[in-house]
């Protein structure tokens, strides 16, 4: 009866357990990103794709403007990295990009994301979903520990290299980004303005 119950706890635990949990590693300190499942399906299982193939590591956060802080596209020279085909556009879900959150970066194209993502230093809701002729970003997650340290990157000093805008003069290296089990305390800080998160 004892091994019933504890197999009947542990199937519970296991259907209503909803938290994804990834946590960058990064040259300025580490965060932790809560994803949604439920609200971006295609979103978070093409994300975790990239996850588990280690795709992030050794990339930069190539991009720091007011607003926003963009990565997973290029390393620290600037060579871009290979990634699979794009992505529905899952901006609809009704998530919203405020301070904290997580997005997909893209082109013109609605649907053309791929592995570049932002993470929202401001309250950008002019990039959520408004129609079908402004679709807006999708929101994918959030993050629940660390925002201090993804404050500490919108500070970073920025340059110009070739083509590439506001690159940070000293690499933000990504050194890993992997899943994590543990839900631990998270903090909020709120910021401003922007220019939109357009993959390169």
């Amino acid at each position: 009866m004892r091994y019933i119950f504890l197999f009947l706890l542990l199937v519970t635990r296991l259907t209503f357990s909803q938290e994804l949990l990834v946590e960058f590693n990064t040259s300025m300190g580490s965060f932790i990103v809560e994803l949604n499942q439920k609200k971006a399906p295609i979103t978070v299982r093409n994300f975790l794709r990239y996850v588990d193939e280690g795709f992030y590591d050794g990339l930069i956060f190539h991009r720091v403007i007011n607003g926003l802080i963009q990565g997973g596209g290029f390393d620290d020279t600037m060579k871009k990295r290979a990634t699979r085909a794009a992505i529905l556009n899952e901006s609809t879900n009704r998530l919203s990009n405020v301070v904290g959150t997580i997005a997909m970066a893209r082109t013109n194209d609605p649907n053309s994301a791929t592995a570049q993502f932002y993470i929202n230093v401001a309250n950008n809701t002019f990039l959520n979903y408004q129609s079908p002729k402004q679709p807006g970003y999708c929101v994918f997650g959030r993050v629940i520990q660390g925002l201090s340290v993804v404050n500490a990157i919108k500070e970073v000093p920025t340059h110009q290299i070739g083509r590439y805008r506001d690159v940070p003069e000293v690499s933000v290296i990504i050194n890993r980004v992997r899943r994590v089990e543990q839900k631990l305390n998270g903090e909020s800080k709120p910021a401003s303005n922007l220019i939109l998160p357009v993959a390169n």
